[in-house]
């Protein structure tokens, strides 16, 4: 200050304090709007302005690799030497109980019980249990958490898988990746926060844009699908004729008009849209270059496997998962189809493992060197199990099983679980958790938790009603946090 003004000796009141504060955080909040490069931090972890994180995240983002169909977890990880002693004898009703049944095996007069044929062995330091299926999984399980005693209110697919994405059976609800779009925001402004990868060509159960969408919340949080050749996403090029200026000039007035709109009817999807057309722009050039995958050394394609090579295929999905976390994508989910053997198990599951379990392993070792496993989280599962006992007549080699809500196994890795442990367990037969029950909304409580949110207070208020992921359930699983 200039010391001959007149206001060098002046006494400066409270009020003066307060009001030259006031205009001071004013010009930092104007200035940060302005630019692109927060003033202070980051602001785009405050994601839609609802104080989120809750407190600091353990991860900053998810890869979740979801098994559409639902793997057996007695032929894959759950190791039950008694139930293979036990093979061809009725399944006793003391442990069936009054478990519902599929209308694919409510008929059957006998529910023989059927070991894995299969061989199992424990592996590395932790010992964990794993067949011969995944050879390339079994080398890493020691970077794993394994979670044995999943269980499921849904016995169908549609539903199960409904309900594990969204919280509830029914449609209409938003998926977990919208709302960790919504309470998170992004870190990257030039890609969605949630990417949707499918392998192509795989036949199975169905799968429904319902488990990636935003339901109530605003449209610009519903997962965005990438797909393998020319166009990874729909529509994002411009027409014939229309160049990259004329495109940015066009909507740079539609954003005048829709803020005329907006300002007159107040419809906060107006605003929505208008974010989706702009991050449509920005992706004409981000899209390419994440999809790209030219630029990579043959030994990372080795590592994933000879699959990578080939888009579409869950093997290049998982090499292009790799991609967009290095771009900080907050969420992306891979479904890979076909896992319901409910006969011919024997050879349709090793065409699933040899198809998963390679580029698996290569995308949790490729986290690990690259230093991003620390702050991603991999997920690995699908919506539930399958019966110990064979829907129909076993015919040695081969048998099928039936849908098993009642127990199944996931595997977790990275960012915030501890490595090498498994909690929960089954009986003896595999059929009911004997050791440590994990519900669906358990888990979804635990994923929040591991982004810093804490489930109950992630809400939406939607029909006179506030709506959370874990609706009024679910407790974080503090045993598996690191």
């Amino acid at each position: 200050m200039n010391c001959n003004s007149p206001d060098h000796n002046k006494k400066y009141t409270r009020r003066d304090f307060l009001t030259k504060t006031s205009l001071g955080m004013g010009a930092l909040t104007f200035g940060s709007l302005m630019t692109s490069n927060p003033l202070y931090g980051n602001i785009n972890s405050i994601g839609n302005g609802l104080g989120l994180p809750h407190f600091m995240p353990k991860a900053k983002r998810i890869i979740y690799l979801f098994q559409s169909g639902a793997p057996s977890q007695i032929d894959i990880f759950d190791y039950k030497p008694t139930l293979n002693k036990l093979t061809g004898e009725e399944l006793p009703l003391s442990v069936r109980g009054e478990q519902r049944l599929t209308g694919m095996t409510a008929g059957q007069a006998t529910f023989p019980m059927v070991g894995s044929i299969f061989n199992f062995k424990q592996h590395g330091e932790s010992g964990a249990w794993m067949s011969d299926l995944m050879p390339y999984t079994s080398k890493i399980v020691d970077e794993l958490c394994f979670i044995k005693s999943m269980h499921t209110s849904e016995i169908n697919h549609d539903p199960a898988v409904t309900f594990l994405q969204t919280g509830s059976n029914l449609p209409g609800r938003p998926s977990i990746g919208s709302w960790v779009s919504y309470g998170l925001g992004t870190d990257n402004k030039n890609l969605p926060e949630f990417v949707v990868l499918l392998t192509k060509n795989k036949n199975g159960q169905p799968l429904y844009a319902r488990s990636w969408g935003n339901g109530f919340l605003p449209s610009k949080h519903q997962g965005v699908q990438f797909r393998s050749g020319k166009d990874a996403v729909l529509y994002l090029e411009n027409p014939p004729g229309v160049n990259y200026e004329s495109r940015k000039d066009q909507l740079e007035y539609l954003r005048k008009l829709e803020d005329i709109n907006y300002r007159d009817l107040g419809d906060p999807e107006i605003l929505s849209k208008m974010s989706q057309y702009e991050m449509a722009f920005r992706m004409q050039t981000s899209v390419p270059e994440v999809m790209d995958v030219s630029d990579e050394p043959d030994y990372i394609f080795d590592m994933y496997g000879e699959d990578s090579r080939t888009p579409g295929t869950f093997a290049a999905n998982c090499l292009l998962a790799r991609k967009l976390a290095e771009k900080d994508v907050k969420f992306i989910q891979l479904y890979h189809q076909g896992w319901d053997q409910h006969g011919s198990l024997n050879s349709e599951i090793k065409v699933q493992c040899r198809e998963t379990d390679q580029p698996t392993a290569a995308l949790i070792r490729d986290l690990k060197q690259r230093g991003l496993l620390e702050d991603t989280l991999v997920i690995w599962g699908g919506e539930f199990g399958r019966t110990n006992y064979t829907q129909g007549r076993i015919t040695n080699p081969n048998y099928g099983r039936d849908h098993h809500p009642k127990c199944y196994t996931i595997f977790m890795a990275g960012a915030g679980v501890k490595k090498g442990i498994t909690i929960g367990a089954t009986d003896e037969f595999g059929y009911n958790i004997a050791e440590r029950p994990v519900h669906v909304h358990d888990f979804q409580a635990t994923l929040l938790h591991l982004l810093g949110i804490d489930h109950e207070r992630l809400t939406f208020k939607h029909q006179g009603r506030r709506y959370r992921l874990t609706d009024v359930h679910g407790h974080v699983v503090n045993e598996i946090l690191s």
